[in-house]
Protein backbone atom coordinates (compact mmCIF):
# COMPACT_ATOMS: atom_id res chain seq x y z
CA UNK A 1 0.00 0.00 0.00
CA UNK A 2 0.98 3.70 -0.82
CA UNK A 3 0.22 6.80 0.53
CA UNK A 4 -2.32 8.55 -1.45
CA UNK A 5 -0.79 11.72 -2.62
CA UNK A 6 2.26 9.66 -3.77
CA UNK A 7 0.46 7.45 -5.93
CA UNK A 8 -1.63 10.58 -7.54
CA UNK A 9 2.23 12.15 -7.98
CA UNK A 10 3.25 8.78 -9.66
CA UNK A 11 0.33 8.84 -12.35
CA UNK A 12 1.97 12.67 -13.18
CA UNK A 13 -0.09 15.20 -11.49
CA UNK A 14 1.65 17.84 -9.68
CA UNK A 15 1.01 18.31 -5.97
CA UNK A 16 -1.33 21.55 -6.28
CA UNK A 17 -3.30 19.13 -9.14
CA UNK A 18 -3.92 16.38 -7.20
CA UNK A 19 -4.84 18.35 -3.73
CA UNK A 20 -7.59 20.27 -6.29
CA UNK A 21 -8.90 17.22 -7.44
CA UNK A 22 -9.13 15.59 -3.92
CA UNK A 23 -11.01 18.79 -2.40
CA UNK A 24 -13.61 18.84 -5.60
CA UNK A 25 -14.45 15.23 -4.60
CA UNK A 26 -12.89 13.65 -7.91
CA UNK A 27 -10.88 11.40 -6.44
CA UNK A 28 -12.53 7.74 -5.14
CA UNK A 29 -11.12 5.15 -2.87
CA UNK A 30 -13.35 2.35 -3.57
CA UNK A 31 -15.37 4.07 -5.07
CA UNK A 32 -15.93 6.57 -1.98
CA UNK A 33 -14.35 10.37 -2.42
CA UNK A 34 -11.69 11.34 -0.56
CA UNK A 35 -9.90 14.21 0.47
CA UNK A 36 -7.21 12.63 2.73
CA UNK A 37 -3.98 12.98 1.12
CA UNK A 38 -2.24 10.86 3.82
CA UNK A 39 -4.18 7.54 3.79
CA UNK A 40 -2.89 4.19 2.74
CA UNK A 41 -4.58 2.96 -0.12
CA UNK A 42 -4.18 0.24 -2.29
CA UNK A 43 -3.50 1.97 -5.86
CA UNK A 44 -5.90 -0.39 -7.80
CA UNK A 45 -8.98 0.76 -5.68
CA UNK A 46 -8.07 4.63 -6.66
CA UNK A 47 -10.11 6.13 -9.69
CA UNK A 48 -9.77 9.59 -10.54
CA UNK A 49 -12.45 11.19 -12.63
CA UNK A 50 -12.48 14.93 -13.68
CA UNK A 51 -15.92 14.66 -14.77
CA UNK A 52 -16.93 14.41 -11.95
CA UNK A 53 -19.75 16.31 -9.82
CA UNK A 54 -18.04 18.86 -7.47
CA UNK A 55 -19.01 17.74 -3.99
CA UNK A 56 -17.46 18.84 -0.22
CA UNK A 57 -15.59 15.47 0.54
CA UNK A 58 -16.68 14.51 3.42
CA UNK A 59 -20.17 16.66 4.27
CA UNK A 60 -22.28 15.94 0.89
CA UNK A 61 -23.87 12.29 0.27
CA UNK A 62 -21.96 9.98 -2.47
CA UNK A 63 -24.21 7.93 -4.56
CA UNK A 64 -22.24 3.96 -4.92
CA UNK A 65 -24.75 2.15 -6.58
CA UNK A 66 -28.53 2.49 -8.13
CA UNK A 67 -30.99 0.15 -10.50
CA UNK A 68 -34.26 0.96 -10.92
CA UNK A 69 -35.65 -0.52 -7.23
CA UNK A 70 -32.48 0.23 -5.05
CA UNK A 71 -29.92 2.61 -4.38
CA UNK A 72 -26.53 2.32 -2.05
CA UNK A 73 -25.00 5.62 -0.76
CA UNK A 74 -22.34 6.75 1.42
CA UNK A 75 -23.57 9.11 4.49
CA UNK A 76 -21.21 11.43 5.81
CA UNK A 77 -21.16 12.82 9.95
CA UNK A 78 -23.49 15.24 10.73
CA UNK A 79 -26.41 14.25 8.37
CA UNK A 80 -29.76 12.51 9.31
CA UNK A 81 -30.96 9.95 7.56
CA UNK A 82 -34.48 10.60 7.12
CA UNK A 83 -36.12 14.28 8.97
CA UNK A 84 -36.28 14.42 12.32
CA UNK A 85 -38.77 15.47 14.79
CA UNK A 86 -38.44 19.23 15.38
CA UNK A 87 -35.54 19.37 13.05
CA UNK A 88 -38.21 19.62 9.76
CA UNK A 89 -35.16 22.43 8.06
CA UNK A 90 -32.57 20.40 8.65
CA UNK A 91 -31.26 18.45 5.35
CA UNK A 92 -31.33 14.35 5.91
CA UNK A 93 -30.16 11.84 3.61
CA UNK A 94 -33.28 10.10 2.00
CA UNK A 95 -34.59 13.64 1.00
CA UNK A 96 -31.39 14.41 -0.93
CA UNK A 97 -31.78 11.13 -2.38
CA UNK A 98 -35.21 11.63 -3.39
CA UNK A 99 -34.37 15.42 -5.10
CA UNK A 100 -31.32 13.39 -7.45
CA UNK A 101 -33.43 10.27 -7.99
CA UNK A 102 -36.95 11.63 -7.54
CA UNK A 103 -38.02 9.00 -4.97
CA UNK A 104 -36.52 7.94 -1.99
CA UNK A 105 -38.08 5.56 0.66
CA UNK A 106 -35.61 4.71 4.29
CA UNK A 107 -34.80 1.47 4.47
CA UNK A 108 -32.74 1.38 7.45
CA UNK A 109 -31.29 4.45 9.11
CA UNK A 110 -27.65 5.76 10.79
CA UNK A 111 -27.09 7.47 13.79
CA UNK A 112 -26.56 11.35 12.62
CA UNK A 113 -22.62 11.05 13.77
CA UNK A 114 -22.11 7.68 12.20
CA UNK A 115 -20.79 8.00 8.95
CA UNK A 116 -20.71 5.02 6.18
CA UNK A 117 -22.68 3.10 4.05
CA UNK A 118 -27.10 2.79 3.84
CA UNK A 119 -29.72 1.56 1.27
CA UNK A 120 -32.06 3.34 0.22
CA UNK A 121 -34.88 2.34 -1.82
CA UNK A 122 -36.44 4.19 -4.94
CA UNK A 123 -40.00 2.92 -4.44
CA UNK A 124 -42.34 2.05 -1.87
CA UNK A 125 -42.17 -1.73 -3.62
CA UNK A 126 -38.93 -2.23 -3.13
CA UNK A 127 -38.92 -0.73 0.69
CA UNK A 128 -41.71 -3.60 1.46
CA UNK A 129 -39.06 -5.57 -0.63
CA UNK A 130 -36.01 -5.34 1.59
CA UNK A 131 -38.08 -5.34 5.38
CA UNK A 132 -38.25 -9.02 4.92
CA UNK A 133 -34.48 -9.22 4.74
CA UNK A 134 -33.60 -7.01 7.87
CA UNK A 135 -36.44 -8.93 9.93
CA UNK A 136 -34.44 -12.47 8.81
CA UNK A 137 -31.13 -11.01 9.26
CA UNK A 138 -30.38 -11.56 5.72
CA UNK A 139 -28.68 -8.32 5.25
CA UNK A 140 -25.20 -8.33 6.41
CA UNK A 141 -24.14 -5.15 8.24
CA UNK A 142 -20.37 -4.90 9.37
CA UNK A 143 -19.45 -1.65 11.17
CA UNK A 144 -15.91 -0.14 12.12
CA UNK A 145 -15.58 1.37 15.45
CA UNK A 146 -12.63 3.39 17.15
CA UNK A 147 -13.02 2.72 20.92
CA UNK A 148 -11.39 4.01 24.47
CA UNK A 149 -8.96 0.68 25.41
CA UNK A 150 -6.98 -2.00 24.26
CA UNK A 151 -9.61 -4.91 22.88
CA UNK A 152 -9.00 -8.21 23.62
CA UNK A 153 -7.09 -9.81 20.39
CA UNK A 154 -9.68 -12.84 20.60
CA UNK A 155 -13.39 -12.07 18.99
CA UNK A 156 -15.94 -11.51 21.22
CA UNK A 157 -19.86 -12.03 20.96
CA UNK A 158 -22.33 -10.09 22.74
CA UNK A 159 -25.79 -11.78 23.38
CA UNK A 160 -28.09 -10.22 25.37
CA UNK A 161 -31.41 -8.34 25.78
CA UNK A 162 -32.04 -4.53 25.62
CA UNK A 163 -34.90 -2.42 26.98
CA UNK A 164 -35.33 1.47 26.14
CA UNK A 165 -34.52 2.15 30.13
CA UNK A 166 -31.78 0.51 32.05
CA UNK A 167 -32.52 2.42 35.03
CA UNK A 168 -30.20 5.65 33.96
CA UNK A 169 -32.82 6.69 31.18
CA UNK A 170 -31.05 5.30 28.50
CA UNK A 171 -31.05 2.28 26.32
CA UNK A 172 -28.74 -0.88 27.49
CA UNK A 173 -29.06 -4.33 28.62
CA UNK A 174 -31.96 -5.62 30.67
CA UNK A 175 -34.48 -7.46 31.12
CA UNK A 176 -38.49 -6.50 31.72
CA UNK A 177 -41.44 -5.82 29.46
CA UNK A 178 -40.09 -4.30 25.66
CA UNK A 179 -36.77 -6.06 25.70
CA UNK A 180 -35.63 -6.93 22.70
CA UNK A 181 -32.72 -9.61 21.85
CA UNK A 182 -29.39 -7.94 20.70
CA UNK A 183 -26.22 -9.94 19.29
CA UNK A 184 -23.23 -8.29 18.13
CA UNK A 185 -19.97 -9.97 16.75
CA UNK A 186 -16.56 -8.22 17.55
CA UNK A 187 -13.13 -8.50 16.82
CA UNK A 188 -10.12 -6.06 17.37
CA UNK A 189 -8.52 -5.26 13.79
CA UNK A 190 -5.81 -2.99 15.11
CA UNK A 191 -4.46 -1.41 18.13
CA UNK A 192 -3.82 2.10 18.16
CA UNK A 193 -1.51 3.51 20.21
CA UNK A 194 -1.69 2.95 24.50
CA UNK A 195 -5.33 3.66 24.89
CA UNK A 196 -7.59 2.98 21.80
CA UNK A 197 -8.27 0.15 19.06
CA UNK A 198 -9.94 -0.59 15.73
CA UNK A 199 -12.64 -2.94 16.52
CA UNK A 200 -15.19 -4.45 13.94
CA UNK A 201 -18.91 -4.95 14.88
CA UNK A 202 -20.79 -7.20 12.63
CA UNK A 203 -24.49 -7.42 13.86
CA UNK A 204 -26.68 -10.21 13.78
CA UNK A 205 -30.15 -8.15 14.82
CA UNK A 206 -29.93 -4.33 14.41
CA UNK A 207 -31.25 -2.55 17.41
CA UNK A 208 -30.83 1.23 18.31
CA UNK A 209 -27.78 2.37 19.02
CA UNK A 210 -26.72 -1.63 19.81
CA UNK A 211 -23.21 -1.25 18.74
CA UNK A 212 -22.14 1.71 20.64
CA UNK A 213 -24.43 0.08 23.77
CA UNK A 214 -22.68 -3.33 23.71
CA UNK A 215 -19.38 -1.70 23.14
CA UNK A 216 -19.70 0.71 25.88
CA UNK A 217 -21.00 -2.22 28.58
CA UNK A 218 -18.05 -4.43 27.72
CA UNK A 219 -15.56 -1.50 28.82
CA UNK A 220 -14.78 -0.40 25.45
CA UNK A 221 -16.90 2.70 24.42
CA UNK A 222 -16.82 4.07 21.13
CA UNK A 223 -14.55 7.43 21.01
CA UNK A 224 -16.91 10.00 20.87
CA UNK A 225 -19.90 9.28 22.27
CA UNK A 226 -21.35 10.89 25.16
CA UNK A 227 -23.89 9.14 25.52
CA UNK A 228 -23.27 5.89 26.38
CA UNK A 229 -18.91 6.75 26.93
CA UNK A 230 -18.75 9.23 29.32
CA UNK A 231 -15.13 10.52 30.01
CA UNK A 232 -13.74 7.92 28.89
CA UNK A 233 -15.20 7.99 25.40
CA UNK A 234 -13.75 11.79 24.80
CA UNK A 235 -10.29 11.20 24.15
CA UNK A 236 -9.19 13.22 20.80
CA UNK A 237 -12.92 12.49 18.89
CA UNK A 238 -15.08 15.49 17.33
CA UNK A 239 -17.57 13.27 16.52
CA UNK A 240 -18.75 9.70 17.52
CA UNK A 241 -15.97 7.25 15.63
CA UNK A 242 -18.34 5.00 14.21
CA UNK A 243 -18.63 4.02 10.48
CA UNK A 244 -20.57 1.41 8.49
CA UNK A 245 -18.36 0.07 6.17
CA UNK A 246 -19.79 -3.36 5.08
CA UNK A 247 -23.15 -4.32 3.33
CA UNK A 248 -23.96 -7.40 1.84
CA UNK A 249 -27.55 -8.63 0.58
CA UNK A 250 -29.35 -10.50 -2.19
CA UNK A 251 -31.28 -8.16 -4.06
CA UNK A 252 -35.09 -8.82 -3.51
CA UNK A 253 -36.63 -8.22 -6.71
CA UNK A 254 -33.92 -9.03 -9.16
CA UNK A 255 -32.04 -12.20 -7.33
CA UNK A 256 -28.59 -10.29 -7.56
CA UNK A 257 -25.96 -10.70 -5.05
CA UNK A 258 -24.81 -6.84 -3.71
CA UNK A 259 -21.77 -6.29 -1.73
CA UNK A 260 -20.56 -3.12 -0.33
CA UNK A 261 -17.30 -2.04 1.39
CA UNK A 262 -16.60 1.48 1.86
CA UNK A 263 -13.17 3.10 4.16
CA UNK A 264 -13.25 4.47 6.97
CA UNK A 265 -13.94 8.42 6.25
CA UNK A 266 -11.51 10.82 5.99
CA UNK A 267 -11.84 12.00 9.85
CA UNK A 268 -11.81 8.45 11.44
CA UNK A 269 -9.03 7.76 9.18
CA UNK A 270 -7.29 10.99 10.21
CA UNK A 271 -7.57 10.05 14.28
CA UNK A 272 -6.83 6.50 13.89
CA UNK A 273 -3.29 7.39 12.38
CA UNK A 274 -2.83 10.42 15.10
CA UNK A 275 -3.12 7.73 17.61
CA UNK A 276 -0.77 5.39 16.20
CA UNK A 277 -2.36 3.32 13.98
CA UNK A 278 -1.77 2.35 10.31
Amino acid sequence: MVRLIDHLRSLGLSNREARRQLGSGKVRYMGVPTADAGRLVRPEQVAIDPRAPRIRVGRDPALLYRDEHLAVVWKPPGLLSVAAPRRGRDPNLVSLVARILGEAHPVHRLDEDTSGLLIVARSARAREAMIPLFAEHAVERVYQAIVHGIFPGDPLTIDDTLVADRGDGRRGAGDGPGAVAATTHLRRLAVLGERASLVEARLETGRKHQVRIHLAEAGYPVLGDARYGGRRARHRARRLALHAWRLSFTHPLTGRPLSFEAPLADDLEQLKRALGGR
